[in-house]
């Protein structure tokens, strides 16, 4: 093939197409979402802000800043204490400890919130053995308070921080480390002006991560009787029925997301701290040994236990109760909820990676700032809370029902019914906005992998750009697809905002039933669900660990 025809052949795949036109209607249909709840607050009905601002809305304001103050140096101590602990110091297993603090990450909050209020309760077998003791147990720990939503959110957040600390340390030269005690810089000293500044792009990215999770929460803090914002939306919807106050709720949430996702950029950014590690050895360690290295130790185990372990053993216990005493009746209700979500997750996955692997293949084979541009909104759903894009999708899909409905009857005198609020086409969009970023990291970086060669060669060859992806790059990139829709899989398995706004009536699923029993105090009924969750919720945490060795 000449040059001549290389050349015709590229410009040919770069005229308007179904295919060329898809990213256009892909970001589109991921803005939508946010343009009507953002729309929400241009015309804002003050009769209910009034309303709210009279009841609720300071309450839940000053919930929501506690508990992202709180969260946030929670997170920030936590996370970065273990980090500096593995990465700086050699003591025994701690091999094993680098990947065992990371296991809370497959426990949602909402679970462990249930579980640690089942045992630490007045009613829970804390307090009940302390008074079989003789002791008074009214000045204990109050597990139903916003000290109770803190430090349970901190246990389950603080690895989004000590992962990506982690990193930041490991990434570091010996030889800055070594220039600062030559010129006489005390150990605290060093850690706070040599390391910590260069480690601060990636704590605060993980700082970040836990904040934008503790504030997207609504089960955690009802469990604890903490509204927040989150949570203010399910209760002026199901309180008032009013989908546009709701809504308006949503875009005070998705304004507080912004506010968060602009503070990190400011702090990422307001110093440059570059380092040069090129072979230079990474940090010194200092070996722990005897009652130091017992210590260590003792604070590693202590925090996988109570961040995993302890919720862990719960659920064993009441699950062995729960099978013991399993009905034909209630084995039927646990196979329609995992049906349900399995489908659901399985579904939600193939289109999430889909649309990824469309979006990054076009990006790359396109190029230009028009298709950065494009790929970069679509992944921005992740950051923001499931509940602003279950209202910003229910209003238009709503609409789009009542008016197929109105057309139909005028025409041919019959309703069809909800087409899409009836069924799961509003929770498989809202899924692949919601996770989307998910999906395309993980195919995007398989794509990189890819020899520029491979894709000329195709190209000379006369391949067309969807050939050149189904033929060439899916199968080179498969296990980045693979992982990718795994990933999807995992997270909506376990997503109740979404779900629970968005769900056709009496569609349950496994995060469902366990939130409406954990509301009710059936802690047994929680456990088989909760337990499927939690072992679900460990397939990434394994691909995350396999990928960094």
């Amino acid at each position: 093939m000449t040059d001549k025809t290389l050349v015709m052949q590229v410009a040919r795949d770069k005229r308007p197409s179904l295919l060329s036109s898809l990213p256009f209607f892909i970001v589109a249909l991921t803005l939508l979402p946010v343009l009507v709840v953002a729309s929400s607050l241009l015309t804002p009905t003050w009769s209910v802000w009034q309303h709210l601002w009279d009841t609720i809305l300071p309450e839940l304001l000053l919930n929501t800043a506690v508990l992202l103050l709180g969260v946030g140096i929670g997170t920030l101590m936590l996370g970065t204490a273990l980090a500096w602990l593995v990465t700086a110091y050699e003591f025994p297993g701690k091999k094993t400890f680098e990947w065992l603090l990371v296991l809370p990450m497959a426990m949602p909050a909402y679970i462990m919130g249930f579980v640690y209020m089942a045992i630490f309760d007045f009613a829970g077998p804390v307090q009940t053995l302390l008074r079989a003791w003789g002791l008074e147990t009214w000045g204990f720990w109050q597990i139903r308070s916003g000290f109770g939503a803190i430090t349970v959110m901190t246990l389950v957040l603080y690895p989004y921080v000590y992962l990506l600390a982690k990193a930041g340390f490991a990434e570091q030269s010996g030889s800055a480390i070594e220039a600062a005690k030559v010129l006489g810089s005390s150990k605290t000293r060093l850690f706070f002006q040599v390391v910590m500044p260069l480690a601060r792009p990636s704590i605060v990215a993980g700082v970040s991560l836990a904040l934008m999770e503790a504030l997207a929460d609504f089960a955690t803090v009802r469990y604890f009787n903490f509204p927040t914002v989150a949570d203010g939306i399910l209760r002026v919807w199901h309180g008032l029925m009013d989908l546009g106050a709701a809504s308006e709720m949503a875009g005070l949430l998705a304004m507080l997301s912004a506010l968060l996702l602009l503070s990190e950029h400011r702090l990422r950014n307001r110093r440059a701290y570059h380092q040069i590690k090129g072979k230079n050895q990474g940090l010194p360690t200092m070996s722990l040994s005897g009652w130091r290295g017992g210590v260590a130790v003792g604070i590693c185990s202590g925090i996988v236990f109570a961040a995993f372990g302890l919720p862990l053993t719960q659920l064993l216990v009441w699950g062995s109760r729960e099978i013991g005493q399993l009905t034909p009746g209630a084995l039927a209700v646990y196979v329609r909820l995992a049906g349900n979500s399995l489908s659901l997750a399985a579904i939600a996955a193939v289109a999430a990676v889909a649309v990824a692997l469309l979006m990054a293949s076009l990006a790359r084979l396109r190029g230009g700032t028009l298709s950065r541009l494009l790929t970069q909104v679509v992944t921005t759903g992740y950051a923001l809370p499931g509940a602003v894009i279950a209202v910003g999708i229910l209003l238009p899909l709503s609409a789009l029902d009542r008016g197929i409905n109105t057309l139909t009857t005028a025409w041919w005198g019959f309703t069809p019914g909800l087409i899409f609020t009836g069924s799961i086409v509003g929770l498989i969009y809202a899924y692949t906005v919601r996770f989307m970023a998910v999906a395309y990291n993980s195919v995007d970086s398989s794509l990189e992998k890819i020899p520029p060669n491979t894709t000329l060669a195709a190209r000379v060859l006369g391949a067309s750009t969807m050939r050149l992806i189904t033929e060439v790059q899916l199968p080179l990139i498969m296990p980045g697809i693979m992982a990718g829709a795994i990933l999807v899989f995992v997270d909506v398995m376990k997503e109740l905002p979404i779900t629970m706004m968005l769900r056709p009536l009496g569609y349950d699923t496994l995060a469902i039933w366990v939130w409406q029993m954990a509301a009710e105090s059936l802690w047994a009924s929680t456990a088989l669900p909760a337990l499927a969750i939690v072992l679900a919720g460990l397939i990434p945490i394994k691909l995350l660990l396999s990928q960094s060795k």
